[in-house]
């Protein structure tokens, strides 16, 4: 049984997607699940939130084996393997494999072997490497025995980001309040269903080639890519645009995910973005709590009054627990996962 895997992704930076994966982590973990996160935008600001500066330092300056995303499938590029992944405990069933700025450079390798393979032969070492991460976060949830594996990415719809969603089971779309968003969903739902279209090609060129025999043991991933929902973040109101230019786009995000991601035509047009069962929660800002937390590090929800975290700041706290546990909630059942 492989640990299912579930990526937050979206082409359009600046949507709260890493502080998103971040607060999911622990309150995962909170209710008993055993995560492991994946780092795998290379600007790793993810890594950032959970470790603090000196401790990323040294792991990318030792370059131990394993220790990274990229320094697990570094062998790759040259004649050796994918490396055992090395994995940070950062608390009692909380698991994380940093990210790594080197990761970018590994980009090269998955573009030149997404046509080879679609040959006739020699397409183990092409599969290896389009499948590698996927291998990475199942070697990773097998040590651990996860319960499920959690994915950051960067803001592109490059082959690193393809390769990540190859090896997604689920996907959850961060969305600002914006056009850009909306345009970025618009260009999303096409982009997951030709990715998904084409690995599934690739599957079944693996299993019509003699050569499968060769690895009963390879095993890869079904590249699913299933869309469970989207979450919109709450209005940052500012004084010099009116609550109605926000509202403009996001209400016309229910129409846009149905069509453009969901493929299917929409019956809803003038359902309003806060009753569509689609969006799984409007993240809203906890504006000086966010500071709060990364002094700390640790999540909004974690903050005590030894902390700051006192008089409307401590209700602040006590809503986001109720707000990121009800979220948590709500993806375990799209993803069948009992808590």
């Amino acid at each position: 049984m492989s640990a299912p895997v579930l990526t937050f992704f979206n082409n359009k930076g600046g949507v709260g997607k890493t502080s998103l994966i971040y607060h999911l982590a622990w309150m995962f973990s909170s209710l008993r699940k055993r995560v492991v996160i994946i780092d795998l935008d290379p600007q790793a600001n993810l890594t950032a939130a959970f470790l603090d500066e000196d401790k990323i330092e040294s792991i990318w300056n030792l370059q131990n084996i394993g220790s990274t995303i990229y320094q697990c499938v570094k062998p790759l590029t040259g004649v050796g393997d994918i490396a055992e992944p090395l994995l940070q405990n950062i608390a009692t069933d909380l698991y994380l494999l940093p990210g790594d700025v080197n990761l970018s450079g590994y980009e090269d390798a998955l573009s030149a072997e997404w046509p080879n393979s679609m040959g006739d032969n020699n397409l183990y070492r092409p599969m290896r490497i389009l499948s590698s991460f996927w291998q990475v976060m199942q070697m990773a949830a097998t040590k651990v025995q996860a319960d499920i594996v959690l994915v950051d990415t960067g803001a592109n719809l490059g082959a690193i980001n393809r390769s990540v969603l190859v090896a997604t089971d689920y996907v959850v779309i961060p969305l600002g309040d914006d056009l850009v968003s909306l345009q970025g969903l618009k260009n999303l739902g096409p982009t997951l269903r030709s990715w998904k279209n084409l690995w599934q090609k690739r599957l079944d060129n693996w299993d019509g080639n003699t050569e499968v025999h060769s690895f009963p043991d390879f095993r890869l991933p079904q590249g699913l890519m299933h869309p469970i929902g989207y979450l919109c973040r709450q209005h940052g109101v500012r004084l010099d645009r009116p609550v109605k230019a926000y509202d403009k786009w996001v209400q016309r995000i229910p129409h846009v995910y149905r069509e453009s991601v969901l493929n299917k035509a929409d019956t809803a047009n003038d359902l309003k973005q806060e009753d569509d069962p689609y969006c799984l929660a409007t993240i809203k800002h906890y504006r000086s709590l966010i500071p709060m937390a990364q002094e700390h590090r640790k999540p909004i929800f974690a903050l005590t009054s030894a902390d700051g975290a006192i008089g409307s700041h401590a209700n602040a706290v006590q809503d986001a627990k109720r707000d990121f546990k009800q979220l948590a909630l709500k993806i375990a059942a799209q993803i069948k996962m009992p808590l």
